[in-house]
């Protein structure tokens, strides 16, 4: 589990602990009036770091399209009050992620998931319980009806446990049917999953996946943008699907109907440009009806996992690195000279996984016998080395890049 300390969060947090916290600014933000994505554009223009808003005077701010009252917080931010709504709500936030155990991942953390920090409107917070490392994993994202049938729910446990199998993680909405399905198939199967929820960290929803969301926390992550507290709201699930999509390498939609959400996720993924597949189903079902429409409009249609994994191959080597001869040999070269620098800075847990890998794809089972590393020991080691842009995952595993 992430520990909450990582995030800049002090044991009784109080206002001068929390004026300190890397974290607060950013919680501050999300919670600041009509500061949407088109506000956070506005600043982007005049400033590339976002949190750099909660220095500028008044007059800058309205220039920015700032509210009057959203002028207010800042200037109270900047006396350090703690009177101020705004303010007090964020403080309030921070010390029940520090009483929950609630990790907090903002924008500016290195471990901040890459795919999902590149979405037009990507969340300033992300709250986590589990291991926030697997964010960092390549992912596939399984969503379908919560009025699944028998062969529906089938198809999404088998799919599932297979992709794991293969190296994805499993991300889904913990909705009933097809989501809780995939994250079951997953977890049955010895697999982590993720979970994305559209309330706060601590109150699970729908409450029949109470024990689900649990073995999630337990053996994956659960994820939201919205703070502990924050009850369930249907406004809330469509701002979820864009991240289950931005997370993801792709989506898998098992079953849907022609007014499914499952629909909107699929829209949001060609927007950020993953890869969407369908499994086709009777046309006399009319849970089937959404996955031929996104068959008609341009989506995979899959039979079996390799289907998937073939797509994915072609859009890894498409999304990947495309330097020519001269410039491969170039960055290689300059690498091999750094490494050593590099690895300089890692202590020796790092330096033996990077010592364990090849320029082939490893499986972490390998690197944990080679190594002797646990599972998350190895993870947060090999999310260091990629950090450091040492090694990179891959179909199969991960790899060295120098």
């Amino acid at each position: 589990m992430t520990n909450p300390a990582s995030s800049g969060i002090s044991a009784h947090l109080g206002p001068v602990d929390f004026f300190s916290s890397p974290a607060a600014p950013w919680v501050f933000l999300t919670g600041l009036p009509k500061f949407g994505i088109r506000q956070q554009r506005a600043v982007r223009s005049a400033t590339p770091v976002l949190t750099d808003v909660l220095a500028m005077n008044a007059a800058t701010l309205k220039a920015l399209g700032f509210s009057a009252p959203a002028v207010m917080s800042i200037q109270a931010w900047q006396r350090q009050d703690p009177g101020d709504s705004v303010v007090a709500k964020a403080l309030d936030t921070l010390r029940n992620c520090e009483r929950l155990g609630v990790g907090i991942l903002t924008m500016a953390c290195g471990n901040y998931p890459e795919a999902l920090r590149h979405i037009h409107d990507a969340p300033l917070v992300l709250y986590t319980l589990g291991d926030s490392a697997l964010l960092g994993r390549d992912q596939i994202a399984v969503i379908g009806s919560r009025n699944a049938t028998r062969a529906g729910l089938d198809h999404a446990r088998r799919f599932s446990a297979e992709l794991s199998a293969r190296k994805l993680v499993i991300t889904s909405g913990l909705a009933l049917g097809i989501d809780g399905a995939a994250h079951a198939g997953a977890l049955d199967a010895g697999f982590p999953s993720i979970a994305v929820i559209g309330s706060g960290i601590d109150r699970i929803y729908p409450a029949q996946h109470q024990r689900l969301g649990e073995r999630i926390i337990e053996h994956g992550v659960l994820v939201s943008e919205y703070p502990p507290g924050t009850p369930a709201r249907a406004g809330h699930f469509p701002r979820r699907n864009r991240i289950i999509s931005g997370l993801s390498r792709g989506i898998l939609v098992v079953e849907a109907g022609l007014k499914s959400g499952s629909l909107i996720t699929a829209r949001l993924a060609l927007e950020q440009g993953r890869e969407v597949f369908a499994i086709p189903g009777s046309v006399h079902s009319p849970v089937a009806k959404g996955c031929h429409h996104l068959i008609r409009q341009g989506a995979q249609l899959v039979e079996t996992v390799d289907h998937i994994l073939e797509e994915l191959d072609i859009w890894w080597s498409m999304h990947g690195a495309t330097a020519g001869p001269e410039e491969a040999q170039a960055c290689q070269s300059g690498n091999q000279a750094d490494t050593a620098g590099e690895l300089a800075g890692l202590d020796s847990r790092e330096i033996a996984v990077f010592e364990a890998l090849g320029y082939d794809p490893q499986s972490t089972d390998a690197l944990s016998s080679v190594t002797g590393l646990p599972a998350d020991q190895l993870m947060q080691s090999l999310l260091l080395l990629e950090l450091q842009g040492l090694v990179s995952s891959a179909p199969g595993g991960f790899q060295r890049i120098t």
